[in-house]
């Protein structure tokens, strides 16, 4: 009896799978017939999909969040040394 190697997918062709799923065009099992899959693997990606979902929109809020914060402090460290340059071009001048 031979063994079969374990197979690696892509994100890419999990995703192809994934959306087809969810589209429902298709049953589970049509589906794992044409990509030569189990129905269970594909039920799993399924489910851990739309588990994320809320991850891709929730991670953009939050980082531009934070990416705003970066800039709003860079700026201030920016005025503070701008500042003390103009203060020392004061002095220097009278």
């Amino acid at each position: 009896m031979e063994r079969r190697s374990r197979r690696k997918f892509s994100p890419e062709f999990k995703t192809k799978v994934v959306l087809e799923a969810l589209k429902e065009r298709s049953t589970i099992e049509e589906l794992a017939r044409k990509y030569e899959l189990h129905p269970t693997q594909i039920t799993l990606w399924r489910k851990e999909a739309i588990s994320k979902l809320s991850l891709v929109f929730g991670k953009t809020a939050d980082s531009s969040k934070e990416d705003k914060e970066e800039q709003m402090d860079k700026l201030y460290s920016q005025i503070g040394q701008l500042k003390v340059e103009n203060d020392f071009l004061k002095k220097r001048l009278f």
